[in-house]
């Protein structure tokens, strides 16, 4: 492996795991960021095919979603077919006569890159954790949710059973994803023989499995030391679901690199290519694993 990528890794996980545990809007501005990058990354791919999406107005639409996500959950879900209808009358009064091609780009880049990373920010910071699902197993100490109690920041942060439940779920979902990436790419690498694909040709069947192996794994050791209800269950199925999700939304991106003619979303991190491709397995998890802490976790009160 080249060093730049392992060097890029590291420092892509001590700031991600940093803007995590910070949340609030120290996590919003960051994950704002990058979903700017990333929609960057996504329209280049979509004028390599000749198409001419609504580029800057889906960008500006995109971080209102993020916003609303944050200063008003409640209108989070109202805002993707109101941002949609906006869009596609943007494209209705341009000079040049929009494309099927043209119209469907945008709207996608709008779910996509828009409104599916708001998850994360429901997530981590708008999590309403089921009542009655067990989380910290430590009564005497009230659970963080910042950065503000600076000075004993380190004892909490060794402490995983005083974490928020936000923060908690969130931190288990990169794990997971890490390990499903690290295994996948790993094993792939060594022992791979098998074809997945032909969208990627370099993922094999042996990495897949190991990947999904990896962050199933990740899930019962993580439920387990939640205390959740049911952990084996519970973290088991997680684990297994965000292994495969993670799985469709890389091969979602490469998808489009191949469609596109392009092997790289772009060169901005050394050694990964794009944002997009270090990105694209949280795209699909984060709605995933919201639904499953507060509609699945629920059906295990025991």
């Amino acid at each position: 492996m080249p060093w730049s990528r392992i060097m890029s890794a590291i420092v892509a996980i001590i700031v991600a795991l940093a803007s995590v545990i910070a949340g609030g809007w120290y996590f919003t501005v960051g994950f704002m960021v990058i979903v700017f990058l990333g929609q960057r990354e996504y329209f280049n791919l979509v004028r390599a095919k000749g198409i001419e999406p609504a580029v800057k107005t889906t960008l500006i639409l995109s971080q209102l979603l993020i916003l609303t996500a944050i200063l008003a959950p409640s209108l989070t879900d109202a805002l993707p077919p109101i941002t949609g209808i906006l869009l596609c009358c943007y494209l209705l009064f341009q000079p040049k006569i929009a494309t099927i091609a043209d119209m469907s780009t945008s709207i996608l880049g709008l779910f996509y890159g828009g409104w599916l990373p708001t998850y994360w920010i429901r997530l981590r910071v708008n999590l309403d954790f089921p009542a009655g699902i067990l989380i910290a197993s430590d009564p005497v100490h009230p659970p963080i949710l910042q950065l503000e109690n600076t000075a004993a920041w380190w004892e909490e942060l060794t402490h995983p059973d005083r974490f928020s439940p936000a923060l908690s779920v969130t931190i288990l979902a990169f794990f997971c994803i890490w390990a499903a990436d690290i295994g996948a790419y790993l094993i792939g690498k060594f022992f791979g023989r098998t074809r997945l694909t032909l969208i990627s040709p370099k993922k094999t069947v042996e990495g897949a499995v190991f990947g999904i192996l990896g962050s199933t794994l990740v899930g019962l050791g993580g439920a387990h030391a939640l205390h959740w209800h049911s952990w084996m269950i519970t973290g088991a199925i997680l684990g297994l679901l965000i292994g495969f999700v993670s799985l469709a939304g890389d091969l979602t991106e490469s998808l489009m690199k191949r469609d596109a003619g392009l092997k790289d979303s772009g060169h901005l991190i050394p050694g990964h290519g794009g944002i997009l491709d270090r990105t694209d397995s949280y795209i699909f998890t984060a709605p995933l694993v919201y639904y499953f802490v507060t509609l699945f976790l629920p059906l295990f009160p025991y």
